[in-house]
């Protein structure tokens, strides 16, 4: 297939969170970065980035895989600063019908850590809004992604996997069920202003804490969140003081580097008499050191220990999934034949010139005697001319858009072309499929 759907990446079950957070980017980062690809990836023509807690994947279209996934593994190296050796064991090349069904397999939650969790829907038309905003989508990229997002709902709409679902945050809370017998009394700490940190504080909250405590970059956030769950906005840059009062701190913020350090939490022991304190650390990169786990009656979770948490509806999810990678596999089908019809149009254009070519020529050969006849009779003639090609160009066309997608049908749509005398060139070629991907006759489904 002359355009092929490629995915390089790396996601919770190749890689640990502490090579997910080497290659994670912001949110500000990759429109940006996107930009830029387009200067050092040439054999790349579409493109669109998705950065998670769980995953991070650059989705491209390319003539030439091989050379497209050598790009973007440089390009991932490049932009964060890593040798690729730091996570070339962890990274996956999917091409093809593979990379497609991937696709709509992450945005429907099968490939997400938690089975049927609802953020990652939200983060894949994130990763589409932002590719379109740096102008790397085009028409495949656009199609890939609106069917992906379509998955998504039927899955929502026809089955149950989302039911009972057990998320990150709800993972966090049993664990932190095995260390506090109550949760009355307790103080909580936000740090930032994540959907999975505010879902958990709102669950500690349901469960009896005194009094919850929120910080942010930015002081107006933190003081809507406070303001609909009943909390304490603090200043960022006053926050640390509160750490000696707070029994759970969840981290959610955005940074290059651990906001919280082990000697900041060391220090303040002594003053809380050695009371347990547990952190949830829900940022990627993470929020927290990892060294905090070494200090007495200090607990320390990040995003890879909740998936070991198991609950009462996993089997019944799973049964949901099977039902899900059913319609997963209808969508892909539906997709794919949209995408090998591709290959035919350039053939499609070009013997429907060819053919109304040979009617105006056979016009002009009989234009002495054409001109002599009345106006309507020459108009006659002209859609009678008109009508027999439209009929022949219908038999020809029902047959190769039968044939869509189908080695026979692209080697039909040759001979036809060849038997009309007409042959596309590579640079025709080229720019054919150029006016495709600007969304110029894209085919219907």
């Amino acid at each position: 297939m002359a355009q092929a759907l490629l995915i390089v990446g790396i996601n919770h079950r190749t890689a640990p969170v502490e090579v997910r957070e080497r290659l994670a980017f912001r949110d500000e980062e990759m429109a940006p970065a996107l930009s830029r690809l387009k200067l050092v990836a040439p054999s790349v023509s579409e493109a669109a980035l998705i950065s998670t807690c769980n995953r991070v994947e650059m989705i491209a279209v390319a003539e030439h895989s091989e050379a497209a996934g050598n790009e973007l593994i440089g390009f991932l190296a490049a932009e964060r600063r890593v040798e690729p050796q730091l996570f070339a064991p962890a990274i996956y090349r999917l091409e093809g019908r593979e990379a497609v069904r991937h696709l709509f397999r992450v945005g429907t939650s099968l490939d997400s850590m938690v089975v049927g969790e609802p953020q990652i829907l939200g983060q894949l038309k994130d990763a589409y809004v932002r590719a379109a905003e740096a102008g790397t989508v085009g028409i495949v990229l656009h199609r890939a992604f609106h069917r992906a997002f379509s998955a998504a709902k039927k899955v929502r709409e026809r089955t149950l996997i989302g039911h009972g679902t057990v998320s990150v945050s709800s993972a966090a809370i049993n664990l932190a069920k095995q260390i506090f017998d109550s949760f009355e009394k307790k103080t909580v700490l936000l740090m930032g202003a994540g959907e999975m940190a505010e879902a958990t504080a709102r669950q500690l909250m349901r469960l009896g804490v005194e009094s919850l405590l929120i910080t942010n970059r930015t002081f107006d956030r933190a003081v809507a969140i406070a303001r609909a769950l009943g909390g304490t906005a603090v200043p960022f840059d006053s926050f640390r003081p509160y750490l000696k009062i707070a029994d759970v701190v969840i981290g959610s913020m955005t940074a290059n580097r651990p906001m919280l350090a082990r000697e900041d939490i060391e220090t303040l022991l002594p003053e809380r008499k050695y009371r347990p304190m547990f952190l949830i650390d829900l940022g990627v990169p993470r929020n927290f050191h990892a060294g905090l786990n070494q200090l007495d009656n200090v607990y320390l979770y990040d995003i890879d220990d909740f998936a070991a948490v198991t609950d009462d509806t996993r089997e019944e999810r799973e049964r949901e999934a099977q039902k899900a990678e059913a319609i997963v596999e209808i969508e892909l089908e539906t997709f794919w034949r949209w995408l090998s019809g591709l290959e035919l149009v350039p053939a499609i254009k070009d013997i429907r010139a060819n053919i109304e070519r040979l009617r105006e020529a056979e016009l002009r050969r009989h234009r002495a005697w054409l001109a002599a006849l009345p106006e309507d009779q020459r108009s006659h003639i002209e859609a009678l001319s008109r009508g027999i090609i439209n009929k022949i160009l219908h038999q020809i066309l029902s047959e190769l858009r039968r044939n869509n997608g189908v080695v026979e049908g692209i080697y039909a749509a040759d001979v036809a072309r060849r038997l009309l005398g007409g042959e596309l060139t590579a640079e025709e070629l080229r720019s054919a499929a150029a006016r495709i991907r600007a969304g110029d006759d894209e085919p219907e489904d």
